[in-house]
C-alpha cells in the first residue's frame, strides 16, 4: 500500500468520506439529468457513476462542485478514469470516423 496517495489508503466508511445520504440523493439527481456516459459518446451508454473529474482528495468544496462532476459508465470509471488518475494520461480512443476522440476530463 505504500506509494499510494493518502486518499487511496483512507479506510473510513464511504459515508464518513462524504458519500452518505446527501451524496446519494445528489448523485441520483445528477444521473437523472445526465444519464449517458461522457466517455462513451457518441454511443448512448447508460451512466451509473458520478465521477469527480478532478479528484477532490477530501476537499469538500471540490467534492460538492457540480462543475467537477461527470457521468460515467462503470467500465470507464473503473478503467480509463483510473488509468488517467494514476498516469496523468488518457487512453487513446478512436471514433467511428477513424479519428482520435478527445475523452472528457482527459
Amino acid at each position: 500500500m505504500t506509494g499510494l496517495p493518502s486518499w487511496r489508503r483512507d479506510r473510513r466508511k464511504t459515508a464518513e468520506r462524504g458519500y452518505g445520504g446527501r451524496w446519494q440523493k445528489e448523485r441520483q439527481e445528477y444521473l437523472r439529468l445526465h444519464p449517458l456516459c461522457g466517455m462513451c459518446l457518441p454511443r448512448a451508454v447508460q451512466a451509473t457513476v458520478v465521477d469527480h473529474k478532478v479528484p477532490h482528495r477530501g476537499d469538500l468544496a471540490l467534492f460538492w462542485d457540480r462543475s467537477n462532476w461527470q457521468s460515467l459508465c462503470a467500465n470507464h470509471h473503473s478503467s480509463d478514469k483510473q488509468m488517467l488518475e494514476k498516469s496523468g494520461r488518457a487512453r487513446q480512443t478512436i471514433g467511428p470516423d477513424g479519428e482520435p476522440v478527445r475523452v472528457p476530463g482527459g
